[in-house]
């Protein structure tokens, strides 16, 4: 059983990514990584969450709610800088936990970061494929009922899939180019958003800031109750204080990505600095923009007159600016095509990762000597997320995404004061501040975003835990490098079972 907490040392970790076959190309700036962090963050989450947030659980208040959800992103992003900066590898909190707690605690959080970005990339495509319609709509085209969002095969999402999978397999830098001009017209969207709609609000539509509480009719039965209310016995509520941090579990799928950045770490040119830079500057900047849309929409409409589906471009439509609503429509389906590219990006090379690390087989994570990209895991990762987009019902996605994150959060925080107090003499270019105080509050502060997720969500998350501790019981533990597979020389220092 020791053998399942064994550690890879910091040495060993950054000495295997100079392996030819498993080498990929460092290409990414600062800007790139940015721009990246940017281009994920902002998705689904502002265009599609912000209505259905405010409309069933928080009203005006959800400004608040994404306060909270950015409080908790901010300091495991700290977290993430640190580590990111400490060990440039790909695979994110993966590798960083491998280092610090553990063989099982790594594939725990390698398998939640599948969780994170398979199902996220999916949830983001069936957006994607929503906001096609409004706008081919707006321009006199209809995508048929059979194939179209909210179909039993959602074809327009299946079809972004395959082709952004192409475009991965290429090579980084060139999706990167495509990723920095999709950004810009994202971010162009969301600043015009916020700058059109300030001469629509009514101050009126602010009051009752925080409506009273009341029964949640979104709530049915014990499956789709809040995990801390069926523990406490507490009826569940929309609205009120409890209403905020209900919403703030929603919509922390509006953060979700700043994360990915740290995946990849290796293809970063100086990672050291850029890393830590691009993850917390992608956060700041999101957050500012969330905070400003979610105060103007809640402005332009009473809140229970908010759409759950396409917020801010019905926004528009209800004060009669037909016009604003298909350029707003426009540049969410370019925009939410950089999220899904994003998160294949990401996903793929969480699976490199432990590939390379011979949990999973090692042919799969060879990279392709012309394009510089694991191209055998990028194009069957695209696969999975694409049936995955088109097959599944609506709705039913975007929590499971949340808790994959935030276990991967907590985990990664609390590994933060563990690898300081095992190896204290590791230069550390970024530092989390008032460490341990810092991480404990954001391991604290996710575990609770945790409890606020529905019954059922927990369930699910624990039969996706139950069928990846099956795979590296029966694969991973037997033919992980450290389990004696490695050369020799290969093996550093045991930094001692956790």
């Amino acid at each position: 059983m020791s053998n399942i907490f064994r550690t890879k040392s910091i040495e060993q970790t950054i000495r295997e990514t100079d392996e030819p076959e498993y080498q990929l190309k460092r290409k990414l700036t600062a800007l790139d990584l940015t721009v990246f962090g940017v281009g994920v963050v902002i998705g689904a989450g502002i265009f599609t969450l912000t209505g259905r947030a405010a409309h069933e659980l928080a009203g005006p208040s959800v400004v608040i709610s994404f306060a909270i959800a950015a409080l908790a992103c901010a300091l495991a992003a700290l977290c993430y800088a640190e580590f990111a900066s400490l060990v440039p590898v790909s695979g994110s909190a993966y590798t960083f936990s491998y280092a610090s707690l553990g063989e099982l605690i790594a594939w725990i959080i390698g398998w939640d970061l599948l969780l994170e970005m398979l199902l996220g990339a999916s949830v983001v495509a069936q957006g994607w494929s929503a906001y096609l319609g409004v706008f081919l709509e707006k321009i006199g085209f209809t995508i048929p009922e059979s194939v179209a969002y909210g179909s039993h095969f959602d074809l327009p999402a299946f079809l972004l899939v395959a082709v952004l999978t192409v475009l991965i397999s290429i090579g980084i830098k060139e999706s990167m180019r495509v990723n920095l001009a999709l950004v810009a017209l994202k971010v162009f969207i969301v600043l015009f958003v916020i700058f059109a709609g300030i001469q629509f609000i009514n101050t009126d539509n602010y009051t009752p800031f925080v409506p009273p509480a009341g029964e949640s009719t979104a709530v049915e039965g014990w499956a789709t109750q809040p995990l801390l209310q069926l523990i406490t016995g507490a009826a569940p509520t929309a609205f009120g204080v409890g209403g905020i941090f209900a919403a703030a579990s929603l919509v922390f799928f509006a953060y979700i990505g700043f994360d990915v950045v740290a995946t990849t770490a290796e293809e970063a040119a100086n990672p050291q600095k850029d890393l830590p830079k691009g993850i917390i500057w992608s956060l700041l900047i999101c957050t500012v923009l969330y905070i400003g849309v979610t105060l103007t929409i809640t402005g332009m409409l009473p809140y229970d007159k908010i759409s759950s589906d396409a917020s801010l471009a019905t926004a528009f439509e209800s004060v009669g600016k037909h016009g604003y609503s298909t350029l707003i429509s426009a540049g969410a389906v370019a925009g939410l095509t950089t999220v899904v590219m994003t998160l294949l990006i990401g996903a793929s090379r969480v699976v490199f990762a432990m590939s390379r690390d011979w949990l999973l087989p090692p042919g799969l994570g060879k990279v392709n000597p012309k394009t510089g990209t694991p191209v055998k895991i990028t194009i069957g990762i695209g696969i999975l997320v694409a049936l995955v987009a088109a097959l599944t019902p609506i709705g039913k996605l975007e929590y499971m995404v949340n808790i994959g994150t935030l276990t991967a959060f907590l985990l990664v925080s609390l590994a933060v004061p563990v690898l300081r107090r095992r190896r204290p003499d590791l230069e550390r270019p970024f530092k989390v501040p008032f460490s341990p105080v810092l991480p404990w509050a954001s391991a604290a502060i996710c575990f609770y975003l945790m409890l606020t997720l529905p019954t059922e969500t927990w369930l699910r998350f624990i039969i996706w835990m139950a069928l990846g501790l099956a795979v590296y019981l029966f694969y991973g533990m037997s033919h992980s490098r450290l389990a004696g597979n490695a050369r020799d020389d290969e093996h550093g220092p045991n930094l001692s079972a956790f």
